[in-house]
């Protein structure tokens, strides 16, 4: 009988041999491979901490004590220790969340899917255990890739101030966040080594010295003068016990033995300890070692053999951006690209090979991002940072007040922007064109299509005096929708066939093919509509209210939040422009969602064709008779555009 079939729970692994732990180890990266393999998700992470999470297990008292894990992709070896095992619908609607997950289990403590916070609730939670007296231990989980964030530093800062706060830090070494990490504190994690015995070396010569008439105190706090010398040359590990930190490594972190003996230590110390672990990210699966961008971080469904992709689905909308920045690279020299972290993630890889001088990975760190590309443009530069979505929120501030206050050029290309789906709540890029709505001088685009992406990119860059954003959707791109005309800056996608249209329908980016659908709905109820993309979303276009006022309804179609967002926007617009009539706007709600396929989100939303069909054919039921009115608006279109 597999060992792994006999863990229900963390107290499990008490009663198994060192060489049963081992034997575990094994069934457990055969588990992640097979199951992976079949549904996709964070591969290489998790290989590398199964040795890990199985001493931690060991060592502690999960759910008394609490561990924590930052970022959350590198938890599924814990989701098996804690009686989690059913693989099968990983990701998908119905089954586990790639991510810890309050809702599953009372092991998962925070939902942390975010870079750099781990320390941040480590605070708190052992600040609240030594209020309230308890003696529950506190463990993070922390990869060297999210201490390059600022958060990560902010909280030690605050960590380190209380030395009889007991907190175990344990840091993920594997010279990797997405691709191998970068900057100065990966060089110094790079060459952080101790010394076995010297803390009891130094603790008995203080004795020694102390008890030693007239020369011995002098002595001492002359060599104790010189300890932070001695310790950087023979064990540099100065930078966290700078801070006040405890330093107990390096831990090689495929040793269950070494490393349960490093934690235990730890756990006994009764104060904030630093455990450093070196680990290999992907071990014991040659296709991922093998895969030098990121040793497999994330994976489709792969032939678990080889590792290669089941299916291709085709061109996506980062690798479009990809290309076309490799070919503005060329034209401008003046343009540059940030990344944070993830310069293969968002399309910037073949921009990195072909000028790798003027590329910029400032790790996790958007913040940093944000103000130093407002540092660029100031410079002469142009810069292009991109980002996902949802993490752009984590430099709102910088974007505003740095970038837009200084009227800076720079370019925020906005990957996985709307329903992303099966990564759960915290990476839907569903805020993005709420929260920038308030940025003054911002302006923001929101494709449809390849060809759109590449035109409105192109645009933005021109843009020397304000930030410019283009966002777009995540996965495979569809077929090109051409335009029909144009009225204004809009691009018009369907004509409303007749003098007194009845629907102004709105579509935003990559929704022009289900509004265009809700288009033929409507027109076999017998209202005619007219279906326009803004392309620019922010600012409103001049066009727009006299366009809406040629209509009896408006209706705004959008992947972002409804709050705040486009029609929000519009609805304003209007009111403004002393245009009054019905609009009508679909978007997200203002909730969390739960992780499932983009389609079945859309569906539990009410964000498709038939259900916003449905409601606008209500909505014009309700209308008295068509009123009089001009065609000014409907006249007015121009020819399409190549």
């Amino acid at each position: 009988m597999p060992l792994l079939t006999r863990i229900t729970g963390p107290r499990d692994l008490d009663r198994l041999s060192l060489e049963q732990l081992d034997q575990l180890a094994e069934e457990i990266r055969t588990f992640l491979v097979d199951a992976v393999s079949k549904t996709g998700g964070h591969l290489g992470p998790n290989l590398g901490v199964v040795e890990l999470t199985i001493a931690l297990h060991r060592v502690f008292d999960s759910p008394k004590d609490k561990v924590l894990w930052d970022t959350g992709h590198q938890s599924y070896v814990h989701k098996l220790l804690t009686g989690r095992q059913d693989f099968s619908r990983l990701k998908m609607k119905g089954g586990l969340s790639g991510y810890p997950s309050q809702a599953e289990s009372e092991h998962d403590i925070i939902e942390n899917s975010h870079a750099s916070t781990v320390l941040g609730w480590a605070d708190g939670l052992a600040k609240a255990n030594q209020v309230l007296k308890k003696d529950d231990h506190v463990v993070a989980v922390i990869g060297d890739g999210a201490l390059t964030g600022g958060m990560a530093w902010e909280a030690l800062n605050n960590i380190a101030d209380a030395k009889d706060r007991p907190l175990v830090i344990v840091v993920n070494d594997n010279e990797r966040s997405y691709a191998p990490t970068i900057g100065g504190l990966a060089n110094h994690l790079a060459t952080l080594r101790t010394t076995d015995g010297y803390e009891r070396f130094l603790a008995r010569g203080k004795d020694l010295l102390e008890r030693t008439p007239v020369v011995g105190r002098p002595l001492y706090e002359t060599l104790h003068g010189a300890k932070k010398g001695l310790k950087d040359f023979i064990a540099p590990q100065g930078m966290f016990e700078d801070l006040g930190l405890k330093y107990v490594g390096p831990i090689d972190g495929h040793d269950i033995e070494a490393l349960e003996s490093a934690l235990a230590r730890a756990k006994r110390f009764g104060g904030p300890v630093i455990v450093h672990c070196l680990t290999e990210k992907g071990r014991g699966y040659q296709p991922a070692l093998q895969d030098e961008a990121d040793r497999f971080h994330a994976v489709g469904k792969i032939h678990p053999d080889t590792g290669l992709p089941i299916a291709s689905s085709g061109a996506d909308w980062t690798s479009v951006f990809g290309e076309e920045m490799v070919k503005l690279g060329k034209e401008r020299e003046d343009i540059v690209a940030i990344t944070a972290a993830m310069l293969q993630p968002v399309g910037l890889e073949k921009f990195a090979k072909t000028y790798p001088d003027r590329v910029y990975d400032v790790g996790i760190a958007e913040q940093h991002g944000a103000v130093s590309a407002a540092g660029l443009a100031t410079g002469g530069l142009h810069p292009v940072f991109a980002v996902y979505a949802t993490f752009l929120n984590r430099a709102f501030d910088q974007v505003l007040m740095d970038v837009a206050l200084h009227k800076c050029g720079v370019t925020f290309v906005l990957d996985r922007a709307g329903i992303t789906g099966t990564d759960g709540a915290s990476h839907n890029g569903m805020w993005d064109m709420s929260i920038l709505q308030v940025v003054p001088g911002l302006r923001l685009a929101a494709p449809r299509d390849a060809d759109q992406v590449r035109a409105q990119l192109r645009e933005a860059v021109e843009v020397d005096d304000a930030p410019t954003v283009v966002r777009f959707s995540k996965g495979a791109v569809g077929p090109a929708v051409p335009a029909v005309g144009r009225i204004g800056g809009m691009d018009v996608l369907r004509a409303p066939g007749t003098d007194a249209p009845d629907v102004l329908l709105i579509s935003v980016g990559a929704l022009a093919p289900m509004c265009l659908e809700i288009a033929d709905l409507l027109d076999k109820q017998g209202i005619s509509t007219t279906v326009v993309d803004p392309r620019w979303v922010k600012p409103v276009d001049e066009a727009m209210a006299p366009l809406a006022e040629q209509h009896r309804v408006v209706v705004t179609v959008e992947d972002n939040s409804r709050v705040g967002g486009v029609g929000s926007t519009i609805a304003q617009a209007l009111r403004d422009a002393g245009v009054d009539i019905p609009l009508r706007d679909f978007g997200i709600p203002p909730r969390f969602l739960d992780h499932a396929s983009r389609k079945e989100v859309l569906a539990e939303i009410g964000l498709t064709a038939p259900d916003i069909a449905r409601q606008v054919t209500g909505l014009v039921a309700k209308l008295d008779g068509p009123t009089e009115r001009t065609t000014a608006g409907i006249d007015s279109v121009e020819p399409a555009r190549d």
